[in-house]
């Protein structure tokens, strides 16, 4: 099953008197991963090549190395970690000896791998949006049973009568929450999907 990154992570290694700084951190979406790259790209560094995947979508850049050698290594390590919404940047100071076609995808490739190895993770759980009403009283017991269900509760409003909730559930999580919330409120609370 898929992951994502907790926080930014960070993986430094020379070869071959190249200094390499690899950067990891989680995305939301595309403009995210930019924004990313945009603020911990270095200017003063000879490349800033990156990757990122969001689920379907995924880019990458070689940033003037050659074709290849840079951006798809480090999209590969991220699929090779089963990541998704990852953006990955390397930054690499040339130190004068060349690495080859082959050395530079694994100086790319393998820093991305080991930045992401060692980073911590979560996994990312496919989830539907459900809706429900419930009263006051109510209302911390059924937050308390959402959490229990590795659920989220995206929104609340509060009306004259009650609570009105948007919930995000696993599939699987659905129907035995159903079931716990209809005893707690005698068959009122009724959870509908969007």
């Amino acid at each position: 099953m898929p992951s994502t990154l907790l926080d930014t992570c960070e993986f430094r290694e020379e070869i071959r008197k190249s200094r390499f700084i690899t950067l990891a951190a989680p995305i939301n979406s595309a403009a995210e991963a930019m924004d990313f790259i945009e603020q911990h790209s270095d200017l003063a560094a000879t490349h800033n090549c990156w990757a990122w995947k969001l689920g379907a979508q995924y880019r990458s850049s070689d940033d003037g190395e050659p074709g290849g050698t840079a951006g798809r290594p480090i999209l590969a390590a991220i699929e090779a970690q089963d990541c998704d919404q990852v953006v990955v940047l390397v930054i690499r100071w040339y130190g004068g000896i060349q690495l080859g076609t082959g050395g530079l995808a694994r100086a790319y490739g393998g820093g991305a791998n080991k930045c992401l190895q060692q980073a911590e993770k979560r996994l990312l759980v496919s989830r539907s949006e459900i809706s429900c009403s419930c009263s006051f009283s109510e209302l911390a017991l059924l937050k308390l049973r959402v959490a229990e269900a590795d659920g989220l509760v995206l929104e609340e409003h509060f009306t004259a009568n009650g609570v009105d909730l948007l919930l995000a559930l696993a599939e699987e999580q659905i129907e035995p929450l159903q079931r716990q919330l209809a005893d707690l409120s005698r068959g009122r609370i009724l959870l509908e999907r969007r």
